[in-house]
């Protein structure tokens, strides 16, 4: 029994063996490590650490690399900054309807409209946005946004009645072709003025039957020139003896006497401030995407208005209004217009429409006979429609109200520029 139970120990033990050789041996424990050195680049962050991290990197990794250079440069290199990127170009035939839906933040976006003529007087076509630079209070501004479409016409025509009768019979003529000249995408109102302002019409389609017919009575015979009298009973000294008048008293120089009749003369009035002031309040509500443009048919005489030059200066260049002139009269001769520019004191302006037409960006059109006068319609309608369209942001504040030049200037020698001499900001144009 003894050594049953001896033999049965030792194989139980011999069982045992292999099943404590086939344990898993006790890892190590962990090396020790440094701890690792704060980044000097930011703040201590909670959770965090030191520095900025982004997902997968490690601060220290950023700690070891230099921060990242500041893409924004100065002000005053924006300021007079030269354009190198190509400004937004229109789709063809989609100019007019991007041009007023550009996003504007926090800036001014001006638009200024422009035409080039070569050397005898026709449109240039065919330019791109390279070829313009734009200045502001003489600081170049980049193009923003360029087109050559189209734009469909507000016009208001402003015919002048205190003309010469025989001027007056021109213009009466001519007054058919003017809805020849526009298109049915256009829109037209009238206005005539002598003595004081008459609106015939409000904005009507340039081409319904209220057009001709409105210009159909704004027709008038004219004014007749004074002619000198020299004696009978409209006379200034109708009873004489010896070659002098009987009673001193109506004689030119009472009673010292002297040659020469008196003749009273009527002021002459001619009230072009009022009737272009009252075209442009009726302009300054058309919707945007159009040419706000005054047509404006006189001799650009100005006498006895209610309104002051500088002021209906200042409401056209705030409504973006384009002022254009036929000359018609002594206005028309050749170079009455640059001795118009001399203005007596206490006499009337002999051409003051030049002045508006100069400021706004217009063209004037010198003309004598009728056929003159119908061709300027449907030049002055093809200039206004077709001009080249520039936008830049003005880095000026709108809320100041201050007064800016801007000046339009071309690669291209040889070529005629006209466009707006400067601008009053309005809210309207902060988006």
């Amino acid at each position: 029994m003894v050594s049953a139970v001896l033999f049965t120990s030792s194989l139980l033990l011999t069982q045992a063996a292999p099943a404590q050789e086939q344990q898993p041996a006790v890892p190590d424990a962990p090396t020790p490590q440094a701890p690792r050195p704060l980044a000097s680049d930011g703040p201590i962050t909670p959770g965090k650490g030191a520095g900025k991290e982004t997902a997968g990197v490690s601060s220290s990794t950023s700690a070891d690399q230099p921060p990242a250079a500041s893409s924004q440069a100065p002000s005053s290199q924006v300021k007079d900054q030269v354009q190198t990127a190509p400004p937004e170009l229109s789709a063809p035939g989609e100019g007019v309807q991007q041009s007023s839906a550009v996003i504007r933040m926090h800036t001014t976006a001006v638009e200024v409209p422009v035409t080039v003529k070569d050397s005898k007087g026709k449109l240039v076509a065919g330019l791109t946005w390279r070829d313009f630079k734009v200045f502001e209070n003489n600081t170049r501004y980049p193009i923003s946004f360029f087109t050559t479409d189209a734009f469909p016409l507000s016009v208001a025509f402003v015919i002048d009645q205190s003309l010469t009768s025989d001027v007056m019979a021109k213009v009466n003529n001519s007054l058919g072709a003017i809805q020849g000249a526009l298109t049915p995408y256009d829109e037209a109102a009238v206005f005539t003025y002598g003595h004081m302002t008459q609106e015939r019409t409000g904005f009507t389609g340039a081409q319904s039957q209220r057009l001709p017919a409105v210009l159909a009575l704004a027709k008038e015979t004219g004014t007749e020139m004074l002619a000198p009298i020299t004696g009978g009973p409209f006379g200034g000294c109708s009873i004489t003896q010896n070659g002098s008048c009987v009673d001193p008293n109506v004689q030119r120089g009472g009673s010292n006497g002297g040659n020469g009749t008196w003749t009273p003369v009527e002021k002459e009035i001619h009230t072009l401030n009022d009737a272009i002031l009252a075209a442009a309040k009726e302009l300054s509500s058309r919707p945007q995407g159009r040419r706000r443009v005054i047509f404006v048919i006189s001799d650009g005489k100005e006498y006895g208005s209610k309104a002051k030059f500088p002021e209906v200066r200042r409401y056209l260049e705030t409504n973006k209004i384009a002022v254009y002139g036929t000359l018609v009269g002594d206005s028309a001769r050749w170079g009455e217009s640059y001795i118009s520019r001399f203005h007596l004191p206490f006499t009337m302006y002999d051409n003051l429409l030049a002045k508006y037409i100069l400021a706004t960006g217009g063209s004037p059109h010198f003309e004598r006979g009728t056929d003159g006068i119908e061709r300027a319609y449907a030049e002055i309608a093809g200039e206004a429609r077709n001009q080249y369209t520039l936008v830049y942001y003005s880095h000026q504040p709108f809320i100041d109200g201050k007064y800016r030049k801007i000046e339009v200037r071309l690669d291209r020698p040889g070529f005629e520029v006209s466009a707006k001499e400067g601008y009053y900001p309005s809210a309207s144009d902060a988006r």
